[in-house]
Parts: C-alpha cells; sequence; structure tokens
C-alpha cells in the first residue's frame, strides 16, 4: 500500500493499483478543507484563503486553557496580554505564556463548520439562531448550490470560453463572441435541452437595465447528442469596467422526467490590456499579523544635526511621558471598544470638563493618540534592508519617502541593528539629510563593522518634540473662560461694530459678509470672546483673514499679532498675501529648523531668519528677542508658534492670535499658542469650516473621546455662536463663493450650508466647459461616471486600488489635454481619490501623458482648487451577503470628504464610481440621484429609481444584502425545483454494510 499517495498532495492522478486511500475525499489539513473531488482540491490549492493559511494571516482556532475558551490565533497576542487572561492565570497559578492548544476540547466545545470558530456547548443554541450564523449558514448554502449548478451532470457536458477577458474599448463596443457547445458523453441517453436564459431574465424582482450579454441556440435540434449544439454567447458593451452573467442551461432526461440545470458565468472586462498587465497586483494581499516591537534594551544615541540646537530655548521642554497606568491599559486595551472607553473615561478623564480640568482632559487625548501614532509606525519597519556611505552620513532608502508613508523630518531618529545582533540592542541614526527616497543618518562613533551588503533591521520612532510642545501648552495656568468655554454672558458686552469705510483688498467692499467680519474684528475691545470667520469652500477666508491683520496694524502700532495656520503651505499663504503690504521689519515668517529651504517660497525667504549656526549645514532660526518682539505680524504653523514662548516672549505680547485653517487642527493644536501666548486682554479670532475635514486622528479611542472634534466646531456649538445671536459680534458666515459653477456648488451648498451660498465665480472661468462634449448635459458641468469594476489590494498593503478606475481616469485625462477647443492643461487638472495605492496606480497610468496633473488624497486638496476635478471613488464589491457591506465604503462614506471633493472643482466636476456600491450610502445616493435627475449620468444606468426619496436614515446596506438574499434564494429554489429530492439518511445506516470491491 502507498502511504503516501501523490495524487492527494499533486495535480497528478494516482496510478499505483496497491494504493488503497479513499480518492473521493481529499483533505487540506492546514485549512480544514474537505474536497469531494480532484479539481475541486487542486482549485483550492492555488486559491486565495490556502495561501493566505499557509502564510499564517488566516486565523486558526485555537484554545487558552487558562480562560478555558477558544480564541482566534491572530487574536493570540493580544489575548495573553489582556487583563482577564493575566489576573485568571495568577488565580490559577499558571504561566500567563503558556502555549495555546491547537485542539480545542470537544468536551466542552462544538466546532461550527459554516462560522470556522468554536462555541462552548451551552452556548451552541444560541449560535445557530444568530443572525450571523444564519446568514453565513444562507451563504453557504448558495455558494454549495452555485457549485453544484456549475458542475456537469447526466452525462452533458459543455465546453467553450465563458471568460472572455480584457476587450478593447472598440472591440466591445462592435462585439464579441464565443461559442459554447452542449454535447452527451451518454450514447443512449434521451436529454433534451429545454431553455437557455440570462439571470437578468429571470427571479423575481424586475431589473433596471438589460444585460450585456446575448445569446443564441443555432439550428433547431434539442437533443443532447454526441453532435454538439452550439449556442453563441455575444457580448456588445461601450464603457470601461467588468461586466458578468450567469447562463442558465435547464435540461430534461425525458427516461426519468427529471428536469437539471447547469449554469455557466460569463465574463468580459472592457479595458486596455497593456495597462491591466501593468498596473495589476503583482502579489496577493496578504493581512499583516500585528505583533508588538520587542522591547528597546539598549539604544547608543547618534549624533544629533545642528538643527536641533538652532533656536535659542530658554523654557525647558517637558518630557510629558505617557503615564505607565494609561500605557498599561491602551497596551492591555487598543481597540475602542465600549469597555475600554468607559474605562478610560472613569481611571482618567476629569469627570467635568471646563476650564480647570482643560488641560488634563486634552493632555489624556494626547497621550492615547501619541500611543496609536508609535504603534502605526510599526508599519513602516523594515527587515534586511542595506546602508551606503558618504563621509560621515549613512544612506538608508526608504520607500514611500516621498509620500510620506513615513513621514521622516530633519531632527528625527531612526533605529537600526544588525541581523545577528542581540534582541534589544540598537543603535539611533538621528537624520541630518532628507532625499526624495532617501535620509542620511549619523551614528555614535561605535556604529562600525559597517559593509554594502550588511543587513539591518530599522525601525522608525516618533518625534516627539511636537507632542511634548502641545503638553507643554496644556500644563500652563491659562483657565480663561471667555477663550476656552464662551457663553452668552461674554456676548451681551459685545458692542455692535461699525463698518470700515477703505480697505486694502477694495473687492472687500463689495462684499457684504467679508467686510462685517474684518469689521467686527477691528472694532473689537481687548479680552473680546473669540471671534470665528465661518469660511464655507471658495468664500475667501484667507483673503478676510489677510485684509483683518493689516487694518489692525494699520490701526494701532502697538499691536502684536501671531498667525498661524495648522501646515506650512496655509501659513506660506498667508504670509505671502500680507507681503504685499507688509516690509521685512514689519512681517517675520517663522519656521521651525527642520524646515527645508528648498520647500520655501522664494518670495518669503527675504522674511525669515535662515543662518550657519556655525555649522556645516544652515538652518532656519529666530533672530534676537529684541528684534523678534519688534515685528507687528509673525507668521507660523501652529506647533512652531511654541518658538516665540520657548526663546522668552512673555505672555500678553501680542494683542491678537489668528488661527486660520482652525477646522484641521486638534484643540491641543490650536491652544499651543493660545494658552502660552494669551492674557485676559489677548484677542483670539478663529477661520475655517467644520464642515469640512477636521484634524487626522488615529486613534480610534481618542476620536470616541472627542480629539477629533477641533476646537471651532467645539466653540460654534456653544450658545454666543448661533447666527441669529452672534451674527457680527462673535461670528460671520462668508457665503460668496467665487470658485465653483452653480451646478457644481448647488447640491453640497443645500446639504451643508443651509442654501446660503451665493455662486459668484468668474463666468468665464467657471463656465469655461459649457457645451463640452465631456458634459452629457450640456448646460450642467458635473458628470458621474458609473464603473462597475474591482477594488483590489496587494501584497501586505491594506489601501484598495480599481484598475477599471484608473484606465477611466486616464481616459478623460487624456481626452482633456488632446482637445483643441476647451484647452487644459496640466495645472488645471486635479484627481482625488481616498485612497494611497489608488493614487500610486493613477500616478502610474498617467506617467508620460499627464506628469504636472496633481493626483492626491482628499486631505491634499483641502483649500485648493482646480478647473478641473475628476474623483476616483475606488471601492465596488458585489459580494453583498458575505461581507460586512458598511465596510465595503471605506473612506468614501465620510460626509466631509465628500463635501471637500466634490466643492474643488471650478469649472467641470467628474465622479468616477461604482453606483451599487456608493448608492449604500445616504448622502452618496442622494448626489447620484441629483446628477442623474440633472441628466449628467455616464455608464450603466444608475441601478434604482432616482424619483423616489432617500432616506436619510440610511438602511440601504441592509435592503442591498436583502436584495442579494432574494436572489440567492431565487436561484437555489430553482435547483431544488429542477433536481431529484434527496432522502435524510441515517449516519449509522452502513455501520453493519459489507464494503464491495471495486477495481
Amino acid at each position: 500500500m502507498v502511504k503516501n499517495c501523490p495524487y492527494l498532495i499533486s495535480s497528478g492522478s494516482c496510478t499505483d493499483p496497491q494504493c488503497q486511500l479513499n480518492h473521493n475525499i481529499h483533505t487540506c489539513d492546514p485549512c480544514k478543507y474537505v474536497a469531494s473531488t480532484l479539481g475541486e482540491y487542486n482549485a483550492h490549492l492555488r486559491g486565495k484563503k490556502h495561501k493566505r493559511v499557509l502564510a499564517g494571516a488566516v486565523n486558526q482556532i485555537w484554545f487558552c486553557r487558562i480562560c478555558e475558551r477558544p480564541i482566534e490565533s491572530g487574536n493570540w497576542t493580544a489575548h495573553k496580554r489582556g487583563r482577564r487572561h493575566i489576573n485568571r492565570a495568577k488565580a490559577k497559578k499558571l504561566d500567563v505564556n503558556i502555549e495555546p492548544d491547537p485542539v480545542v476540547p470537544t468536551a466542552t466545545h462544538t466546532f461550527c463548520t459554516t462560522c470556522q470558530t468554536s462555541v462552548l456547548a451551552t452556548g451552541w443554541q444560541r449560535h445557530i439562531h444568530s443572525r450571523s450564523h444564519l446568514t453565513r449558514e444562507q451563504y453557504a448554502a448558495f455558494k454549495s448550490v452555485t457549485d453544484e449548478a456549475e458542475k456537469e451532470k447526466n452525462g452533458v457536458d459543455i465546453e467553450g470560453e465563458v471568460d472572455l477577458g480584457i476587450l478593447e474599448p472598440t472591440v466591445a463596443a462592435t462585439g464579441q463572441t464565443t461559442t459554447l457547445k452542449i454535447s452527451s458523453t451518454v450514447p443512449l441517453a434521451n436529454t433534451v435541452l429545454v431553455s437557455v436564459k440570462l439571470s437578468a431574465e429571470l427571479g423575481s424582482r424586475p431589473r433596471r437595465s438589460a444585460s450585456q450579454f446575448t445569446y443564441a441556440i443555432e439550428g433547431s435540434r434539442r437533443k443532447v447528442t454526441s453532435q454538439p449544439i452550439a449556442v453563441k454567447v455575444t457580448f456588445i458593451g461601450q464603457y470601461i469596467g467588468r461586466y458578468q452573467d450567469r447562463l442558465e442551461f435547464q435540461f430534461e432526461d425525458q427516461q426519468l422526467r427529471k428536469a437539471f440545470i447547469i449554469s455557466r458565468t460569463v465574463r468580459a472586462i472592457i479595458g486596455d490590456r497593456t495597462v491591466h498587465e501593468q498596473l495589476k497586483a503583482r502579489a496577493p494581499y496578504v493581512p499583516r499579523i500585528r505583533t508588538r516591537r520587542e522591547p528597546e534594551t539598549k539604544v547608543i544615541e547618534g549624533i544629533a544635526p545642528p538643527s536641533l540646537n538652532a533656536i535659542p530655548y530658554v523654557v525647558k521642554l517637558p518630557r510629558a511621558m505617557i503615564p505607565s497606568q494609561l500605557l498599561s491599559t491602551l497596551t492591555l486595551s487598543s481597540q475602542p471598544s465600549h469597555e475600554t472607553i468607559e474605562s478610560i473615561k472613569r481611571g482618567f478623564l476629569p469627570r467635568l470638563l471646563d476650564s480647570d480640568t482643560h488641560g488634563r482632559h486634552f493632555k489624556n487625548l494626547l497621550w492615547i493618540e501619541e500611543h496609536k501614532m508609535e504603534e502605526d509606525l510599526e508599519r513602516y519597519d523594515m527587515i534586511g534592508s542595506t546602508l551606503s556611505k558618504h563621509n560621515q552620513y549613512y544612506y538608508l532608502l526608504v520607500p514611500g519617502l516621498a509620500e510620506k508613508r513615513p513621514s521622516v523630518l530633519i531632527g528625527d531618529k531612526i533605529l537600526v541593528k544588525r541581523q545577528e545582533d542581540p534582541q534589544g540592542h540598537w543603535y539611533a541614526g538621528h537624520v541630518h539629510v532628507v532625499r526624495r527616497d532617501e535620509v542620511g543618518l549619523v551614528f555614535h562613533e561605535s556604529f562600525r563593522s559597517w559593509t554594502a551588503t550588511q543587513k539591518y533591521h530599522v525601525r522608525f520612532k516618533l518625534n516627539r518634540i511636537p507632542v511634548q510642545r502641545q503638553h507643554q501648552a496644556l500644563d500652563t495656568e491659562f483657565t480663561e473662560t471667555r477663550i476656552l468655554f464662551p457663553d452668552s454672558s461674554h456676548l451681551s458686552r459685545v458692542p455692535a461694530p461699525r463698518l470700515i469705510s477703505t480697505t486694502f483688498n477694495r473687492l472687500i467692499l463689495t462684499n457684504a459678509p467679508q467686510l462685517q467680519a474684518v469689521s467686527s474684528i477691528v472694532a473689537a475691545s481687548p479680552g473680546a470672546l473669540p471671534f470665528v470667520v465661518f469660511g464655507p469652500p471658495g468664500t475667501g477666508k484667507t483673503i478676510t483673514v489677510v485684509e483683518a491683520i493689516l487694518q489692525l496694524v494699520k490701526k494701532n502700532p502697538g499691536n502684536r499679532i501671531l498667525a498661524c495656520a495648522p501646515s506650512n503651505s496655509a501659513a506660506d499663504l498667508i504670509a505671502s498675501r500680507l507681503s504685499d503690504n507688509l516690509g521685512m521689519d514689519d512681517l517675520f515668517r517663522m519656521y521651525a529648523p527642520s524646515r527645508d529651504e528648498k520647500q520655501v517660497p522664494d518670495l518669503l525667504k527675504a522674511y525669515s531668519f535662515y543662518r550657519n549656526n556655525g555649522a556645516s549645514r544652515p538652518c532656519f532660526s529666530v533672530p534676537s528677542i529684541d528684534t523678534v518682539k519688534k515685528y507687528r505680524v509673525i507668521v507660523s504653523t501652529l506647533i512652531s508658534a511654541s518658538i516665540v514662548f520657548g526663546i522668552g516672549i512673555p505672555r500678553g505680547h501680542f494683542s491678537h492670535i489668528f488661527i486660520d485653517e482652525a477646522g484641521q487642527a486638534t484643540e491641543p493644536e490650536a491652544f499651543v499658542s493660545i494658552k502660552t501666548m494669551a492674557d485676559p486682554k489677548t484677542n483670539v479670532v478663529l477661520s475655517g469650516d467644520p464642515k469640512q475635514l477636521g484634524p487626522i486622528i488615529r486613534s480610534g479611542i481618542a476620536t470616541r473621546l472627542g480629539l477629533e472634534l477641533s476646537y471651532v466646531e467645539r466653540i460654534m456649538a456653544r450658545p454666543p455662536y448661533d447666527q441669529s445671536a452672534g451674527y457680527g459680534k462673535s461670528i460671520v458666515k462668508l457665503v460668496k463663493n467665487f470658485r465653483s459653477h452653480e451646478a457644481i456648488l448647488r447640491f453640497p451648498n443645500e446639504r451643508f450650508y443651509g442654501n446660503d451660498l451665493q455662486p459668484c465665480g468668474e463666468r468665464r472661468v467657471i463656465n469655461g466647459y459649457l457645451n463640452s462634449s465631456y458634459l452629457v448635459n450640456k448646460k450642467f458641468p458635473v458628470v458621474f461616471h458609473a464603473v462597475s469594476g474591482k477594488d483590489d489590494r496587494e501584497a501586505s498593503s491594506p489601501s484598495f486600488f480599481n484598475i477599471d478606475e484608473v484606465l477611466q481616469v486616464k481616459t478623460y485625462v487624456q481626452q482633456l489635454k488632446a482637445d483643441r477647443v476647451f484647452r487644459t492643461n496640466d495645472q488645471d487638472i486635479g484627481v482625488i481619490t481616498p485612497y494611497h495605492a489608488q493614487c500610486l496606480k493613477i500616478r502610474n497610468a498617467l506617467r508620460g501623458v499627464a506628469d504636472e496633473v496633481k493626483v492626491g488624497s482628499v486631505e491634499e486638496f483641502q483649500g485648493q482648487e482646480r478647473s478641473v476635478i475628476i474623483i476616483s471613488t475606488v471601492r465596488s464589491s458585489k459580494d453583498f451577503v458575505a461581507y460586512d457591506i458598511r465596510h465595503t465604503l471605506g473612506f468614501v462614506a465620510s460626509p466631509r470628504r465628500f463635501n471637500v471633493s466634490v466643492t474643488r472643482a471650478k469649472a467641470l466636476l467628474i465622479v468616477v464610481g461604482d453606483p451599487d456600491v456608493l448608492g449604500l450610502d445616504p448622502l452618496w445616493r442622494s448626489f447620484l440621484n441629483y446628477v442623474h435627475n440633472n441628466g449628467g449620468w455616464k455608464g450603466p444606468d444608475i441601478p434604482w429609481d432616482p424619483s423616489e426619496p432617500v432616506d436619510e436614515a440610511g438602511g440601504y446596506d441592509v435592503a442591498a444584502r436583502n436584495t442579494a438574499t432574494l436572489d440567492m434564494n431565487d436561484f437555489t429554489r430553482r435547483m431544488e425545483n429542477l433536481t431529484i429530492e434527496g432522502v435524510d439518511e441515517d449516519p449509522d445506516a452502513g455501520v453493519d454494510k459489507p464494503w464491495r470491491e471495486l477495481e
């Protein structure tokens, strides 16, 4: 007898007559999978699940002997660190690091094959009646029926290619045909072909659009014999995307008087084969099993760059390390569960958030976010890297550095260790040089034994200085209630402002809300409550802020202004506009020493302080404190604003603190300047739009506890900022939009701004694409282009991309650039997509075609505009039963991201996406209805009735699941009605029956 039959482990056949293994059953032990045929088994071996299991990426069910319950292998590390596990181990006097049992005891647990998990026997009935189990059971039944339908049966054989592959648009438009041949392998069979139908013609639900596939049976013969019956299947389509349908062949065995079905799924892709090959995933996505870093027991510090000592600080920066108890809680419970949230609330946050507890509250949220940031940096750790050497610098290649994944600045630290070095022993290389895709490090002199082929482990470390700056501000005793928690009593003291009569920017005189905002800021008495300039997209809030600063400088020679913004680009914009009216003695653009001089606009270099510092590499710094005090206006980022406090500028020196784009900053960031520099007389001015993107928060726990809520959004919810009570006193909403065509603005205006916005853009610009070939409705410059694509992931990156949408975006860019009537250059076009992988794929596709077209995330486009904006939404999924539908929307389901995305365009907005997925979200469904009802729809038809009102409560994900279930049930019912009914078997009935000898 052959003990290890090759039939079970290869794609060949077993021909050994001595082999007595059961060849009707094929088992894959790692996956706990049983196949009834060799074909199924080999298909399983080629499948994603099997590969993921072998790679360790698919959870197995283990058993914790301490807690006496099953644990998924992927969660074992976290479980082992859990408080319950540790406490139970102590109680039972067992080693907390006990190895799990790979086999769950059957005496206490039952393994559910449907859900692939072990369930405590006492909870079995509850489990099998649960919604999740019933859904999976239903889906498993459908898959079983589908697999059965695909099989050839009763001697009927269907041959022919059903996957038409990738078709060029010109080929698809004229039609592509394949022929399926139906024959019988049983000579005397009496089987007839009753009918052939597409799934679109079947089922209980009416369908809005016809199938792209058609079929025709050649000849009149229907009896299935050895002479094939030919069925021609033709695909005709005109839009890029993926198409499929199911052909159901119904037969009848007239001798047995039984009907049966054989089905085939026909597929076609319209696209560019070369681009598909170029952009396809090179390796299947395997989810990364997150493991915690080994502790760093010995770190040998390198040599810091001169920029770290470029600022003459007199105020010491606090260490502000995460308290051990909070660190322990976060380490054990990193997921934002309700229990974790409540535990942190009770244990660490003050019960009441007020002026006295404000600092302590936000310090804890800041620590929670820092812990998550450090954890997320682990994703970029590298193994097997090499270093190149030039002079004292060791250069490390960092993939993704140009996209700030990870973000590395001069002064940061990167840890390295040789692969053969002991665990925990690292060298800290300080970053002295940052290039496009590599950094230059300087180590301690003891860093030796370097060779060009030496392999190193690399670990990126969080630069804590920005976090320390925020803690430094939160630690101050600043408790001004009028700024922290303004109320109606503060509003009553504000006089009605008188409008100014002259402005630096003459256009402001013609814009009543802008003029009102500037007049109110200038007229406010010292110690007024914070003033908010609420600036929706394209309404000129930065222009308003700049005018207010200039008016304050003009009004009083004693006014000193600190103007801040979350990003360097936003701060540079303010400084550039101020420089038109302020000289170098009045305006100072303060940069952090880590700022690269090449990234600074030439105009602003004269307004900054860049010095050699006696070192080989010059860097930004600040002049003497006396010189700094003389500047009328200082512009910086929010974090760099800590420099003025650090060098000893006294509290109250600034009469006004401005924060532009305040909605993008966390509250601790906003208070770096306010809590260190403001006194009872300092006025604070905030400008921004809380309806657009807020601050980027990584920690789900910190988000749930309120860190994602910006300072400006928080106070705008308070009584003094009600428009009816506070207009002109505490808040002004700008309403004249100078950016977008009315049709582009109309939907976000109604949804987010109470229909207050007035389109005032330059007609020549905003009407630039009317009557163009890109528009379905020549007077409506908004297009939704429906693409039924496929979202995919590659290797270990969880970010999604969609090749079909890449092709459609590329097609639009090529058409725009080739148009000789509606002339468009690269700088006129912006491509927005919420997934980094899609950004990379689109940039790759546009290389050599439109290299200067900006392709970026929604965050990268906030505050920007283009004549043409193309949005690629990426997500596309048809498997509404097997997976969580809400998850399929991902980033796309964010109202703020939506708002920013659709308000960047001046003259033409094109959205590319899958309506089946986007329509699950009420906001997107409303937008798609808006586009469709105005004649802007392109591509396959809208899959619902756009005249029906949208249910804002949602539930479309449930409806989609139910619809998919109905489709499953329709198909399952047809199969059951057309197949021979089975009978229940006694599982023990064969125990006494003898085995037949088969040769």
